[in-house]
């Protein structure tokens, strides 16, 4: 199993960024995913789930102005982040949700290698 992240970096507050996690070494198509994000000093914290069938979960702090998607045909997860917040600023990961949990907010059983998000005037 292989996750390479893409995108990230710092933007002002209010801005927008788009990451990328481009996956390799198991059948993409038929897992769920997921987005974790580490802010400094606290634990992983689940963002979102994207299912096979395309349904989407969030967490409560970027409902509304965080999106996950995926490419089924490029073996690609997304997450356009707009709107963001300070709180925001972390260690992103994309995570390849474990089968055999029937939950989708939880951290993952696979993980990217992560990517820097900060927000900051």
């Amino acid at each position: 199993v292989q996750l390479v992240q893409s995108g990230g970096g710092m933007v002002q507050p209010g801005g927008s960024l788009r990451l990328s996690c481009a996956a390799s070494g198991f059948t993409f198509s038929s897992y769920d995913m997921s987005w974790v994000r580490q802010a400094p000093g606290k634990e992983p914290e689940w963002v979102a789930a994207i299912n096979t069938g395309h349904n989407t979960y969030y967490a409560d702090s970027v409902k509304g102005r965080f999106t996950i998607s995926r490419d089924n045909a490029k073996n690609t997860l997304y997450l356009q982040m707009n709107s963001l917040k300070p709180e925001d600023t972390g260690l992103y990961y994309c995570a390849r949700k474990d089968p055999r949990i029937a939950r989708m907010n939880v951290l993952g059983e696979y993980w990217g290698q992560g990517t820097q998000v900060t927000v900051s005037s």
